[in-house]
């Protein structure tokens, strides 16, 4: 049982360079450490922006350098092994230095020292970055993610298989190719759902793990479900993290239609626009209900899974109106291999 979870999942890798929050954070770093730096050298307040600015004369031409290096090569960087790629990494940060103290030094009037000091400099700052990124990954492991998520869906997973099963249990005899039919539903469904759920999935997939578990759902609930599928300009081929749209319809469904009496729509939009997949979902909603405390555990566990794969490029948020809530998930348009 414990061994499910696989507690030892992560293993080293590189970040992915093409990644904006990756980006993003390496810009970041590396500019407070010019300023860490500037903060040292200078004298007083008013020469930390006199000595900021001389260092960044060097720092950033070798930053934007690394930056459309580390973007080019991500991907061949990628396939080496963890160790060797981070060779890779300081040998092209050392060349890059070297290119510009010979090319670069003349252009701009600054003082810049021996060559060596500019070496050492920019292999610490390399092996911080690569050590912090690393950690990093240990910090949101999938192994980390796959233990909230196995508790998340221990939490569901009874709820719904005892309806379900009454369900089918129900249509046994009235009409038992549609109860065949459920149980093929409930065992694809609770196959994704057992299964190790680490690597990203197409999308039509999930989408069809989806119509899998409303129409399940409807065995029960009968009219009173109803939904609405905008699916038109879906990107079949984009990849999603699993069990990211079926854990917030089982939200919608708990919280948006068992607390009515009539019929209630839930409305799923998926499409692409600029190299982005959104995915918008709606459900009714009575803010005076009692059904609503269990929304944030499903939220909070995608938006994890969201930043373990995406990082930055990846966002989920939540709208409250009169009668609907709606979740907009924005994933970055990442195809299935050719």
């Amino acid at each position: 049982m414990a061994g499910s979870i696989n507690q030892n999942a992560y293993s080293s890798a590189l970040p992915n360079f093409r990644n904006l929050g990756i980006l993003l954070r390496i810009l970041l770093i590396v500019n407070a450490a010019a300023l860490a730096a500037a903060a040292v050298k200078s004298a007083g307040l008013r020469d930390l922006w006199r000595q900021l600015l001389d260092i960044s004369v060097v720092v950033q031409p070798l930053l934007m350098l690394s930056l459309l290096a580390l973007v080019a090569f991500n991907d061949v960087l990628k396939r080496l092994p963890y160790y060797l790629g981070a060779v890779v990494v300081i040998a092209m940060e050392l060349a890059l230095t070297t290119l510009l103290y010979v090319f670069g030094r003349p252009l701009l009037a600054v003082e810049w020292g021996p060559l060596e000091r500019h070496w050492l400099l920019a292999m610490l700052v390399t092996v911080v970055l690569l050590f912090y990124f690393d950690l990093r990954g240990r910090a949101l492991s999938p192994a980390l993610s796959e233990a909230r998520l196995q508790a998340l869906q221990a939490r569901i997973r009874p709820h719904f298989l005892f309806n379900s099963i009454n369900a089918v249990l129900s249509l046994i005899r009235q009409d038992p190719r549609r109860a065949e039919a459920a149980l093929e539903d409930m065992a694809d469904l609770f196959r994704v759902l057992m299964a190790d759920n680490r690597e990203l999935t197409p999308l039509a997939r999930e989408v069809e793990l989806c119509r899998e578990y409303l129409s399940l759902e409807q065995l029960r609930l009968g009219d009173r479900l109803r939904v609405e599928w905008h699916i038109d300009n879906m990107p079949r081929d984009a990849l999603i993290p699993p069990l990211v749209l079926q854990p917030l319809l089982e939200n919608a469904v708990y919280h948006g239609i068992e607390p009515r009496t009539g019929p209630g729509v839930i409305s799923i939009n998926v499409y692409l626009a600029r190299e982005q997949v959104h995915a918008v979902l709606r459900n009714p909603y009575e803010r005076d209900g009692s059904h609503h405390a269990g929304n944030k555990m499903a939220l909070a566990n995608i938006r994890e899974r969201l930043q373990l794969h995406f990082d930055a490029e990846a966002s989920l948020s939540t709208k409250v109106g009169d009668d609907a809530y709606q979740v907009h998930i924005i994933m970055p348009y990442v195809k299935v291999a050719q």
